[in-house]
């Protein structure tokens, strides 16, 4: 449906070798003090005007932000495409493939039903390792995943075949969030004579790694992705968005995982829940994007709706590193330049609340895998580990005596509530166990008999009375 452009936004530019029709912010007064994110909320709702679920009164209280107001306006923002993982993707394609055959049962046309938005299926997470330790390894083991689930790629198949804008990645390829960012993200739209900035919702609450990409997204349920693959906006309150300031840049000896984990603290700490958080400052070029992917992918852990950065020089040559074609990377900064995405460190939107971080201060950290956000500086490890001891209740000689770390109490102490799974190399060397709730997978004839298993370990041996172990501790 064509915006009925209450401001005059609808121009034209010329990018990338070809012409595209495009709605400028600059129309709408109030816009260029908006933070990044909200800038592409702006020009989603100036393209979709309808005067109906999107009005001039909505892009009017978008412009006229206020950044200190607790979020209490209602917006409409239609994503320009939605990725699905198979888990949550397969039961919408059934569920197009019924709609067909319903249409065709009441006498209309089954071609009408399609996606309305692109729509991306990454099957992820498929392939089972029945073969390995050989050159061939991957490619038997895809073969195997095609023929165990041969009927359900044939029907994915169909649907690529018969559903407009709906594209289906193979098996093998990659989780859907590397495909993502490595061959589907855009940045920039172009379609139906259209550029438009890259938006999208995902099946999973990770699709936020794309933000590191200057792509605005995040995750939803199944059934708010195929609304929106059927055309359907997503409601959504404008959001306070936190700016968060980057000095400096990363020294050496730290990693991405480190500048994530300060990060995560930070903002944890700050409180961040249902709000977006946007990168700014001059130490933004200094993080290489796949930090900044990394940072993205951590918005659930940290609890915003994303955690995105802008576009920058940054962002083109990650575009160019992985193959997408010149006229997409000039149309990406013709664009965001003429729309005033692009980058500029020395500008600073306003925002309801702000951080900062200068980059230089980061040191190696380590945290535990479910609670990221309990950081401890590599140089406090032991005193950490020392302190955690304490609070269990260490009260040994041997842990004044000595470091915690080799305190058999203590560690008793702290397996003795932690579940724990026997190591592969203490297991008995029969079948494989199985779980009561999740049948055994069934292993494909050709890797049971082709000898390509390991042969099953001895059992430990046991250690003599009157060694370590049989020491009081």
């Amino acid at each position: 449906m064509a915006s009925t452009d209450s401001f005059g936004a609808r121009g034209t530019l010329t990018a990338g070798g070809a012409e595209h029709e495009i709605f400028r912010l600059s129309a709408v007064d109030g816009s260029q003090r908006l933070p990044f994110s909200l800038k592409i909320l702006l020009e989603n709702l100036l393209r979709t005007e309808d005067g109906a679920n999107v009005t001039a009164d909505h892009i009017r209280a978008l412009a006229g932000w206020d950044p200190a107001a607790e979020p209490d306006t209602e917006i409409q923002f239609t994503p320009a495409r939605v990725i699905m993982q198979d888990f949550t993707g397969v039961p919408c394609v059934v569920d197009l493939a019924t709609m067909r055959e319903a249409v065709t049962e009441l006498g209309g046309d089954p071609e009408k039903v399609n996606p309305l938005a692109p729509a991306e299926l990454v099957i992820d997470h498929s392939v089972i390792i029945d073969v390995f330790g050989r050159p061939d390894a991957f490619e038997r083991n895809v073969d195997f995943e095609y023929q165990r689930n041969k009927e359900r790629y044939q029907f994915l198949r169909w649907g690529q075949g018969a559903f407009s804008e709906f594209k289906v990645v193979p098996p093998g390829t990659g989780i859907v969030h590397q495909v993502n960012i490595e061959h589907l993200a855009r940045v920039v739209m172009s379609r139906n004579g259209q550029a438009y900035p890259d938006t999208l919702v995902g099946t999973d609450s990770h699709t936020t790694m794309v933000n590191g990409l200057g792509v605005l997204g995040w995750g939803v349920g199944g059934i708010e992705a195929e609304a929106a693959m059927l055309g359907q906006p997503v409601s959504m309150l404008i959001p306070r968005v936190v700016g968060f300031r980057l000095t400096g840049e990363i020294p050496a000896g730290a990693t991405a995982t480190d500048v994530v984990l300060t990060i995560t603290e930070m903002l944890r700490r700050h409180g961040v829940v249902g709000k977006f958080v946007e990168f700014y400052g001059e130490g933004v070029g200094a993080v290489p994007l796949a930090n900044r992917a990394t940072i993205g992918n951590m918005s659930p852990e940290f609890g915003s709706t994303c955690a995105i950065f802008p576009i920058d020089d940054e962002t083109v040559r990650y575009l160019k590193f992985t193959g997408r074609p010149a006229e997409q990377l000039e149309l990406v900064e013709a664009y965001a330049r003429e729309q005033g995405l692009w980058h500029d460190p020395d500008r600073e939107p306003v925002y309801s609340e702000s951080l900062e971080l200068d980059l230089s201060t980061v040191v190696p950290s380590i945290a535990g895998p479910k609670r990221p956000q309990d950081r401890v500086p590599l140089s406090q490890g032991k005193e950490a580990f020392r302190s955690a001891a304490r609070r269990t209740g260490c009260r040994c000689r041997r842990a004044r005596r000595r470091s915690a770390a080799r305190c058999s109490t203590t560690r008793r102490r702290l397996l003795r509530t932690t579940p724990t799974t026997p190591h592969p190399k203490d297991r008995p060397s029969t079948s494989p166990s199985r779980s009561p709730s999740r049948p055994a997978t069934r292993r494909h004839p050709e890797a049971a008999t082709a000898g390509e298993l390991r042969a099953p370990r001895s059992p430990p041996r046991p250690v003599p009375v009157g060694g370590r172990a049989g020491r009081r501790a």
